[in-house]
């Protein structure tokens, strides 16, 4: 082990981190009061106050937690009482700095990440928050990005948890523009720890169970250290039939010429063509949002709103009086509001000191994640187009099972009288192939090891080697191949009766011909024939090696110089799998591809203490760092990134900081190697309207999409139904984006008022040349209605792929650089103690962030423009959030009380956009007196959503045991109120995760026991 003052200033760092969501001056405040308190003299104080730590954000050892870089903590009490199984839901719920990553609650669509349990800061994206364990860099846990699963980590190993918020490369190094979320594990404690805790929503459903044990103990003297931790995690999932608020239909819009807002009903109105009412003249009994892929199937069907709209199946009755809004089935019962899913890991960590005083420390970590996405068995929406590869030429394509032929011999005679001679079109739920059934297996091993001590006595050095392993295995159950659907319906009958499949080769290949007429039609061997269970496996290794030496380099009038100088050596290799077959199946595809890349990095820092009980100048001290990184990809340049910046305290207890950072992130394997991957995101279409006369813009370039056309010819306007899908490219020419962070700081610890902190810190953070793609809406806009010509020559066009009725069924999303993502706003802490004797302690905790900005700008056909994303919820941007807690302690008693706040938000940036550009227009029809003028228009429903509020209750008793045990019983309320949000159309359930995606009021209970 390190000597013996080396291991106080251990423990006196990791005690120091006794509040959550603090600054670093806010810290160093309160260490000092905490030194003078229980020093017993003056000199005492002086010589804990010389004492040096390593916090977060630099590898120097400080005479205090004073840097210029804003850090919060949360320590293992506030872990403990905030009452939620999951880390990242914790860091979420408690930190306002921290957004919503990926996690159970709104990866339900994805392909990749279901599962996965990760946090954003600054919403600046996951592969721009880079999580560390113990100030390391670990291997990811997904193909998508840096994604880091904190779910990966044993609870009893983490001791706390440090963030910095903003330009923290020139210490870390690349994907870490939006800051570092660092977990440090448990140093120094001894002894065994059981635990167990349950939880679940009081309506039901979301039930959560954590067991986990540790170990600690020295060993050899004193010479070793060993722990060891495992956890078992479990969430149940929370279901559609859980929330009555998920099974309400509800298919909204703005009526452009009623100037009202209108919900889907089961009346077909002939006059306006359409089955959507203003919502003034309906309630809630009559909102419909149903699918025409049904068990039985829909056969020929000419519209989705009239009535007597084609065939159907009731069970096994031929009928002929198909509408979607009433016979139809409600797809959203398909959807989990929060994807259940397994956690178990184990990590061990030790430490040896040898006589020549070299330490020797190794860490192994070990996790695996299972989660089991149940979705609805597939259907086919006439002719859904997928995506099929051709390995032979390199070329990606479109498919889809297509018409029913008109000879057909299962096809009833009713329905072949009227179909036309190119087949029969056909929406079916393939339910006798069952449910779909997405299956996700992780597996992390992280490892590192090395070799610490001293050189002149007091310049501390480090060389380790780091390995991890990741390995995803996901089967997709219950797919459809679509070219053996194609074959299966092209059958025959022959002279005894019996059916085949007519193509020859498809027979030798075991072809079972298919009849789609009714529910239960399906065969078990047709099943099986047409039956896809995909697979993809991501295998990503990572081996790092790295060194550094700290220490003072000489000494100035205000104190020594300390420095830090090393260097980092990492290789990522990352290869996916799939064993999707060429001709394609009903699943989002992601094709093969694989990647590696090796990083050479060199950094130094420098801390300056230039001023020292001057006038005016209690202290000044400044700090630089760089870092160097040569990356081994063409397009991307030397990566540098540096920082400065200074802390200032005037007098005692008041300070000033001020730092700047520039940070460069390169882009990662997928966004440069990957082919397109399928996805799912919901956009409008710009040609939504359309009809024969309509002036939008972009509507004369929609009329010439042959699909829109004979869509108006047969309805009078054209609809935008799109699929939302939306798969996701990388790019070859991608080259390294660019940050600048400006922060700035004060700290206010009065005199007056003893045992209050507050800080306010300011932040702008700038990317330059970011990598993002751009939105699908752009893309169409793009196309139809910007300068540039529509048709193949316009790139934007090819990037757009419609149906024969003028559907959008796919948008391609390549990555490019854009110009540039900029936020900006300022967080605000308070902390308070207050000793009421005989009463007990109190500490009250606050934190709030304001965002003032949040912008992207880019470069289209028509020049430079930018859009703003703060205070919309369909970007998880509030522009306010706080929280504030009240812990009130009594001998073995902890209470704890605390609100979160949600400011109020826009549901959706384009609904609020496209609904200004409706009141735009209306107002000049009425300016120009038309007859068409509204004069009254309604107001956006559901645009402005309220803000907030939550409330949440902890009690924990500690009781002291015999033969040093102890036992602490603990629960609490989250939510205490049952606030689940407003009501959100579209959200999953009319839920929203920012809110908690349904789960509302959540109790919970835990014991730990040690000895």
């Amino acid at each position: 082990m390190l000597p013996n003052n080396k291991l106080k200033l251990i423990t006196l760092s990791i005690a120091l981190a006794c509040s959550h969501s603090t600054t670093a001056q806010a810290q160093q405040i309160e260490r000092q009061q905490v030194e003078q308190t229980s020093s017993t003299t003056n000199t005492q104080a002086e010589d804990q106050a010389l004492e040096k730590i390593v916090i977060t954000g630099s590898r120097i050892k400080r005479d205090s937690f004073s840097v210029p870089t804003p850090i919060a903590t949360m320590n293992a009490e506030s872990l403990n009482d905030a009452g939620f199984g999951s880390l990242a839901d914790i860091l979420f719920e408690e930190m306002p700095q921290v957004s919503e990553g990926t996690g159970n609650g709104n990866s339900q669509s994805s392909v990749q990440n279901t599962g996965l349990s990760t946090i954003d800061l600054r919403e600046l994206g996951v592969s721009r928050t880079l999580t560390l364990i113990d100030g390391r860099r670990v291997v990811s846990n997904s193909y998508s990005g840096n994604y880091v699963s904190l779910s990966t980590i044993p609870k009893g190993m983490v001791d706390r948890v440090e963030i910095i918020t903003g330009g923290a490369s020139a210490a870390y190094g690349s994907d870490a523009i939006a800051g570092v979320v660092n977990i440090i594990t448990q140093q120094d404690k001894e002894g065994a720890t059981f635990h167990a805790r349950g939880g679940e929503s009081t309506q039901g459903g979301a039930a959560e169970y954590t067991i986990s044990a540790d170990y600690g103990t020295s060993y050899d003297n004193g010479k070793g250290y060993f722990f060891f931790s495992a956890t078992y995690d479990e969430e149940k999932g929370l279901s559609y039939w859980d929330r009555k608020r998920a099974q309400q239909q509800d298919s909204w819009d703005y009526d452009e010429e009623r100037m009202c807002n209108v919900m889907l009903t089961a009346t077909y109105d002939p006059d306006t063509k359409t089955a959507y009412q203003c919502m003034r003249d309906i309630d809630k009994s009559q909102w419909t949002s149903l699918s025409d892929s049904i068990p039985g199937g829909v056969f020929d069907e000419s519209s989705s709103f009239k009535p007597d709209a084609g065939f159907w199946y009731d069970g096994t009755t031929l009928r002929n009086d198909w509408q979607e809004e009433r016979h139809g089935i409600n797809f959203n019962q398909f959807t989990m509001l929060k994807v259940p899913d397994k956690d178990i890991s184990a990590a061990v960590k030790t430490e040896y000191e040898f006589d020549n005083e070299v330490e020797a420390y190794f860490q192994l970590q070990y996790s695996r994640n299972t989660s089991r996405n149940v979705k609805s068995p597939e259907s086919e929406d006439e002719c859904d187009a997928i995506v099929t590869y051709d390995p032979a030429n390199n070329q990606f394509g479109s498919d889809c099972m297509g018409r029913i032929p008109y000879d057909n011999p299962y096809m009833p005679d009713a329905i072949r009288a009227e179909a036309s001679s190119k087949g029969v079109k056909w929406d079916r739920l393939f339910s006798e192939v069952g449910n779909i059934i997405n299956d996700n297996e992780r597996t992390t091993i992280r490892t590192w090891g090395g070799l610490r001590g001293y050189l002149w006595d007091d310049w501390e050095w480090d060389v380790s080697v780091g390995y991890g392993k990741f390995k995803q295995e996901q089967n997709r159950s219950n797919e459809i191949f679509v070219a053996r659907v194609k074959q299966a319906l092209n059958a025959e009958r022959l002279a005894d009766g019996t059916i085949q499949c007519k193509d020859e080769q498809a027979r030798g290949q075991g072809c079972v011909p298919i009849n789609l007429f009714g529910e239960g039609s399906i065969t078990a061997e047709a099943a099986n024939y047409i039956r896809a269970n995909p697979s993809i496996t991501t295998d990503i290794d990572q081996v790092t090696v790295s060194g550094f030496i700290t220490g003072d380099l000489f000494e100035l009038p205000a104190g020594a110089v300390g420095s830090a100088f090393g260097f980092e050596y990492r290789k990522d290799s990352q290869s996916v799998a799939t064993n999707v077959p060429n001709g394609g199946v009903t699943f989002n595809y992601v094709p093969t591809f694989d990647g590696d890349v090796s990083v050479r990095e060199a950094f130094a820092e420098l801390s300056l203490p230039l001023l020292k009980d001057a006038p005016l100048a209690k202290s000044l001290s400044a700090e630089v760092s760089a870092r160097i990184a040569d990356y081994s990809w063409a397009n991307t340049g030397l990566i540098q990134s540096y920082k400065a910046g200074f802390i200032y305290e005037p007098i005692e207890g008041y300070s000033i900081r001020a730092n700047w950072a520039r940070a460069m992130r390169a882009p990662t394997i997928t966004e440069l190697m990957s082919p397109p991957r399928g996805d799912y995101n919901s956009f409008d279409d710009v040609c939504d309207g359309v009809t024969a006369t309509s002036m939008e813009p972009g509507h004369d370039n929609c009329r010439k999409e042959a699909g829109i056309l004979a869509t108006i010819a047969a309805e009078g306007k054209f609809e935008d139904e799109n699929n939302g899908y939306s798969p996701n490219s990388g790019n070859s020419e991608l080259f390294e984006e660019t940050a600048d962070t400006i922060t700035l700081g004060l700290s206010l610890a009065p005199s007056f008022i003893p045992n209050l902190r507050m800080a306010l810190d300011y932040y702008d953070i700038q990317i330059d040349d970011a990598v993002t793609a751009l939105g699908n809406e752009d893309i169409i806009k793009f196309c139809y209605a910007s300068s540039m010509e529509y048709g193949s020559e316009n790139e934007f066009c090819r990037d757009i792929k419609r149906d024969e009725e003028g559907q959008v069924f796919e948008v391609n999303q390549r990555v490019i650089n854009t110009d540039e993502i900029r936020t900006k706003g300022y967080d605000i802490a308070m902390e308070y103690l207050y000793d009421a004797s005989e009463y007990g302690r109190f500490k009250v905790k606050a934190d709030w962030t304001h965002v003032i900005e949040y912008s992207i700008t880019s470069t289209g056909p028509d020049g430079q423009y930018e859009d703003l994303y703060e205070g919309y919820l369909g970007d998880d941007i509030f522009e306010d959030k706080g929280a504030i807690a009240l812990t009130w302690y009594k001998n073995d008693w902890r209470v704890r009380w605390s609100t979160k706040y949600k400011g109020a938000v826009e549901a959706s940036r384009s609904r609020y956009e496209d609904w200004q550009a409706a009141m735009t227009k209306n107002d000049a029809r009425c300016d120009a007196g038309e007859s068409s003028c509204i004069s009254n228009p309604e107001p956006l429903w559901q645009g402005s959503l309220p803000s907030v509020v939550t409330h949440s209750i902890s009690v924990n008793y500690s009781m002291d045991l015999n033969n040093d045990r102890s036992l602490s019983i603990y629960g609490g309320i989250n939510n205490l109120f049952d606030e689940k949000g407003p009501f959100i159309v579209g959200g999953r359930g009319n839920f929203d995760s920012a809110y908690g995606s349904g789960v509302g009021r959540f109790a919970f209970i835990g014991a730990k026991y040690q000895f």
